[in-house]
């Protein structure tokens, strides 16, 4: 005999801000459901998961909790500030277990003697997140778990969620993580709720196929109206009832044609490099960098190549971000060189960078000094070229009431979609991610991916998520604590497979342990560089420094306005000039480092 549900919403109706965001929405979760609830952004998920927490209401239908079942939500910015401790915090729900709580913080890499008033935004959420788990509810409603978490405490709770036996409903970006969890799948769209009996790794096909039915059902139903049309401009005129009772029939099919939601297309973001940077891109030699009395990157040599892509990984405070800083050149290392090579485009994606909420998408992005514009336009330029700030915002899926709303109003992944707006607007060949994929539903993230695949310029990602970074990286910088930083070729797969998947990451709160032996180098090969060729690796440096110091100027003469219409003739020189020397330092460049090349090997 079937169990009751835990929780069941039946035929809930919600109107936000004047249209309807659910029609008809019925929902079930019992005893043992492992649901991922999946979506477009901005389809209602996070609002659905309220209401069935009892945060939101609804304008119609019936929300139910079995008596006597626990149900708990995981809030998206918890209140610490009755509490002292994040423990105290975690430990409010089971005061004679405390010990739940522990190990639910030591699992998500958490100190649960820090201060709550000091705690960051992400410690709070993990605290909030060690709380629900130590409770152990009958149901757990989980938006965005793996928020803030860094790898191996996504892995921990992706084992406590394989685990354990309380039933969930999850929302979240993780491919990874929905696909070893998840046993059944909540498909929100065009505010209806689909229920399919297999998991995550199931649904692209699910969807798929539901989409090829409706397609087909839509394409009968065009053609019977055209028939119909024909019947009755062509059709016997006699007959009167008969033909009064079949333009009422088309009347009907029209306004079922009408009703019709059409589904959102993918966005169509573009993403493109601008002119190609030198061969090399970055190299950085035996450079260290500490805060404190800690060090965070010591003894790190690499050399980055155009075209490669670099996934940075390892935990929360390990120095992922302080190591790519470096590497960019907005910090300088304590010991070490760094040189970068020509013609570098920079652009970055900084997640924790905040968008202004009391503005509206047009002013972000036509405020955005990145782009070169003012917030009185309606023009942006797109890489290059000008375009409307709405037709601009609608290949990512902005229309224009959204376009003069304000960012307060959207939704997590929709902010995301933002930030990419903003910086596919610009011509690169350097591109920086800081955790791209958060937030971002499964066809945005899957287009991302694609548009990446296809990117000609270089990419250093700093992602927690596993399955991005072993779709995208060429190679991975592990963060392995005390200072060592170390390169895997491949993803994050590649990674684990070749540093072993039984040795865990070091945890950032404690002591680091003693630094691994270095392996032995090889014997020195007896042969040398030619006089000549040691001669040109020392000379060529300073060349390029020239060269660089040429282009800078130019470009400040290329950067008058109006040059070109006082004085064209002194345009079209130094533009020939330029073009001149960046390919003078490009060749360069290669050959510097085809002679660093072969002194590293017969060294």
């Amino acid at each position: 005999m079937a169990r009751p549900p835990i929780l069941s919403l039946r035929d809930i109706s919600l109107t936000f801000g004047g249209d309807p965001l659910f029609s008809g929405v019925d929902l079930a979760a019992g005893e043992g459901d492992r649901l991922c609830l999946v979506g477009r952004n901005g389809s209602g998920k996070s609002t659905l998961l309220k209401l069935a927490a009892g945060q939101v209401g609804f304008d119609a239908g019936e929300r139910f909790i079995q008596p006597g079942k626990h149900v708990a939500y995981l809030p998206q910015d918890p209140d610490l500030s009755d509490f002292a401790t994040l423990l105290d915090y975690a430990a409010a729900d089971v005061p004679d277990e405390e010990y739940k709580a522990e190990m639910a913080l030591e699992g998500l890499r958490l100190d649960g003697s820090l201060d709550t008033a000091t705690a960051s935004g992400g410690e709070k959420r993990r605290a909030a997140l060690a709380r629900l788990l130590a409770a152990e509810p009958d149901l757990m409603l989980l938006d965005e778990p793996t928020n803030h978490l860094d790898i191996t405490a996504i892995e921990w709770l992706e084992n406590t969620l394989r685990t354990t036996r309380t039933g969930f409903i999850l929302i979240s970006h993780d491919r990874a993580l929905m696909e070893k969890v998840t046993t059944a799948t909540l498909w929100l769209d065009r505010g209806v709720v689909r229920r399919s009996d297999k998991g995550f790794a199931g649904f692209e096909d699910w969807r798929d196929k539901i989409f090829e039915e409706e397609d087909a059902a839509l394409h009968k139903l065009d053609q019977k109206i055209k028939r119909e049309q024909h019947w009755i401009v062509h059709g016997v005129s006699g007959r009167r009832k008969r033909n009064v009772r079949r333009v009422g029939e088309l009347a009907a099919l029209r306004e079922q044609r009408s009703t019709h939601l059409h589904r959102a297309g993918p966005a169509a973001m573009a993403l493109e490099s601008g002119n190609a940077s030198g061969k090399l891109v970055i190299e950085a030699k035996e450079i260290s960098k500490g805060f404190g009395g800690r060090s965070l990157i010591d003894g790190f040599s690499t050399k980055i190549m155009r075209g490669d892509r670099v996934a940075f990984v390892g935990p929360n405070g390990a120095g992922k971000t302080t190591l790519l800083k470096m590497l960019t050149g907005e910090l300088e290392p304590d010991d070490g060189t760094i040189r970068r090579g020509a013609n570098i485009a920079l652009a970055t994606l900084d997640q924790r960078r905040e968008l202004d909420g009391t503005k509206t998408l047009w002013e972000t992005m036509t405020e955005d000094v990145l782009l070169g514009v003012k917030g009185s336009n309606d023009q942006i330029l797109v890489r290059g070229r000008p375009r409307h700030v709405i037709g601009y915002l609608k290949d990512f899926l902005f229309d224009e009431k959204q376009a003069r709303g304000p960012v307060s109003s959207l939704s997590g992944g929709e902010r995301a979609r933002l930030m990419l707006a903003r910086i596919m607007a610009r011509e690169s060949n350097l591109l920086v991610l800081d955790e791209p994929t958060n937030d971002l539903d499964i066809e945005t993230l899957d287009l991302l991916q694609d548009l990446l695949a296809e990117y000609d310029g270089t990419l250093l990602l700093v992602s927690h998520d596993r399955d991005f970074i072993d779709r995208i990286a060429t190679s991975t910088i592990a963060m392995e604590g005390d200072g060592r930083a170390i390169e895997y070729a491949g993803g994050w797969t590649d990674y684990r497979a070749q540093r072993g998947t039984d040795t865990p990451l070091p945890d950032t709160r404690k002591t680091p342990a003693a630094p691994v032996a270095a392996a032995p180098k090889p014997a020195a090969n007896t042969k040398k560089m030619s006089f000549k060729q040691t001669h040109r690796l020392e000379k060529l440096p300073g060349e390029m420094e020239g060269l660089e110091a040429e282009i800078t100027k130019l470009e400040q003469v290329l950067a008058d306005a109006d040059l070109y219409a006082r004085d064209p003739g002194k345009f079209d020189k130094a533009t020939r000039a330029l073009t001149e020397r960046q390919e003078k330092l490009q060749a360069a460049e290669e050959e510097w480092l085809e002679l660093e090349e072969l002194r590293d090997a017969l060294s």
